[in-house]
């Protein structure tokens, strides 16, 4: 009697650890699995439900690679298999990143630790999981975050950087017109020079006052000032644009064209950032076709709901399709050369003047790169860098 009595409490002390357990078990936040030596599922509990989809009924009996994904499933066997044979861990007691398989075949990261039970029905083997993509999405929005602000701290050093370098440019270049200046002179005074050469000389010198103006407007947008509008004749800005994008195309391949609409009206704009705009995108476009046998790159203006369009079009390869995202932003450009600013900052001048800058890539090959400009001036004017 004695015997059974201890016989009955220790069964009832097995039942009361055993509830204990089945307690924890489905009540814990991390999924668990329990497999057998196998592979086949013994236990699933309620948070690995939640993690998969499947009804514990659904796995029980079946092989836990059921909700591995491809590239696991076909090695798990084997991976077990190895253990029992060598008993070499690579995984249990150690934990690792894996991926996992919802129900609806979604793939998803998961924190795996496994360990080892020796049972009367032979080794089990129990998996804890852990869902891991809303760790995974905290990382990546902290990962662009620090992106950000590695890009915007990078915007601040060229903010600080511009009156600087507008300072120290405007010396040496105002040297070279005054220089330029005095030959100009001179030579006109007593007929020294062939009047081709004059006439070079005068080009080069409104070329150096071109570049003091550009240097200006650009120490301006960097200090976030309003832009300087004048009165802009649309088809003498289209032809000195093309005049200066064609420095140094000889005379008999020029394949720079322009197609204007009849009747435009004028356009008050900032003249040196609207033309600093155009001929950028024009020397970006003899660049995309330098490949091509044939080359072609066409200007074209139109009117449309009160804005004047010009259009960049040209017949190169087109912008790839992993550049597109980040190509108006500082400092992202693909080119061997620069720092890629040229075409954030002609976005960040178009919208300043209440426009806008934007690509359209040919179905057929070729780039299109589209500059809206408002016909009559703004109410306010917007800086966006």
């Amino acid at each position: 009697m004695a015997e059974d009595s201890v016989l009955d409490r220790e069964d009832a002390i097995a039942a009361v650890t055993e509830a204990r357990l089945a307690s924890v078990f489905d009540t814990a936040v991390d999924g668990m699995i329990v497999t057998d030596d196998r592979g086949n599922v013994l236990a699933f509990n309620k948070a690995c439900e939640r993690l998969f989809g499947y009804e514990a009924s659904d796995l029980l009996g079946q092989n836990v690679s059921r909700i591995m994904p491809r590239e696991y499933a076909g090695a798990h066997d084997h991976y077990v298999k190895n253990y029992l044979d060598t008993g070499e861990k690579k995984i249990i007691g150690i934990g690792r990143e894996v991926k996992a398989k919802h129900k609806d075949g979604t793939v998803f990261p998961i924190e795996l630790s496994i360990g080892e039970a020796s049972t009367q029905g032979g080794r089990q083997f129990i998996g804890i999981l852990r869902d891991l993509r809303a760790r995974k999405q905290i990382e990546d929005r902290l990962a662009k975050t620090q992106a950000q602000l590695l890009h915007m701290t990078r915007i601040s050093a060229l903010d600080e950087m511009g009156a600087a370098i507008a300072h120290e440019l405007n010396q040496p270049l105002t040297a070279a017109l005054l220089y330029l200046q005095s030959v100009s002179r001179k030579a006109k005074a007593d007929g020294s020079l062939d009047p081709l050469l004059l006439d070079v000389i005068g080009k080069a010198e409104r070329e150096a006052e071109r570049a003091g103006e550009i240097i200006q407007r650009m120490r301006q947008l960097v200090e976030k000032k309003a832009p300087q509008r004048e009165t802009i004749d649309v088809s003498e800005l289209v032809k000195s644009c093309l005049e200066m994008a064609e420095l140094g195309i000889s005379e008999d391949e020029t394949y720079l064209q322009s197609d204007l609409e009849n009747g435009l009206p004028s356009l008050q704009a900032d003249p040196v950032q609207v033309r600093q705009i155009l001929i950028n995108l024009l020397r970006n476009a003899r660049e995309a076709v330098a490949d091509q046998v044939v080359k072609r790159v066409i200007l074209s203006v139109s009117r449309a709901d009160g804005f004047l369009e010009f259009r960049v079009k040209d017949n190169g390869p087109g912008v790839p399709d992993a550049l597109v995202d980040g190509l108006f932003r500082a400092f992202t450009g693909a080119k061997h050369k620069g720092v890629g600013l040229g075409l954030a900052i002609s976005r960040s001048i178009a919208q300043n003047h209440g426009g806008d800058l934007r690509l359209e890539n040919g179905p057929g090959g070729g780039a299109s790169f589209i500059l809206t400009l408002p016909v009559g001036e703004p109410e306010e004017d917007t800086v966006e860098l």
